[in-house]
């Protein structure tokens, strides 16, 4: 009972983690944190871990259990759960991360930038954005405004 206790509080401890964690949009790393965090109930759940009495010694009251307790399945099941989470944040991760370029290079002033993204405007160069309105200047001269 003390067992499942504890490893309902890392559980939930685990969870709140991932929920602060999703709070501040990083959703792949608290769906990653809530499989790990599911891990310790599915385990106490399912008999594999227990505190103060040794593993070897009841393996026949485990496989009745396994068999006639549905804690048991629902323990399993967690597990289950917390496997393909976790393999899926890994999937999705593998395919919208491939390849990043460094974020700097070795001696460089300024950080490169992906060659998919264009280099945007800096706004105390030589032409200030004035450019942008130069078509709209030459209406107004045209028509003496």
């Amino acid at each position: 009972m003390l067992t499942i206790a504890l490893c309902a509080v890392l559980t939930a401890a685990g969870l709140a983690f991932a929920v602060k964690t999703a709070y501040r949009r990083r959703y792949l790393t608290a769906v990653r944190i809530a499989a790990v965090s599911l891990l310790p109930f599915g385990l106490a759940l399912a008999g594999l871990v227990t505190l103060g009495r040794k593993v070897g010694t009841a393996t026949a009251d485990w496989a009745t259990d396994l068999v006639f307790k549905p804690t048991v399945w629902l323990g399993f099941g967690v597990i289950a759960v917390s496997a393909l989470l976790y393999g899926a944040t890994r999937l999705i991760s593998a395919r919208t991360d491939p390849e990043q370029p460094p974020a700097a290079v070795p001696g460089a002033s300024t950080p490169a930038l992906p060659a998919s993204r264009p280099a945007a405007k800096r706004r105390g160069s030589a032409d200030s954005g004035l450019s942008d309105f130069a078509d709209v200047e030459e209406i107004l001269k045209r028509r003496g405004i």
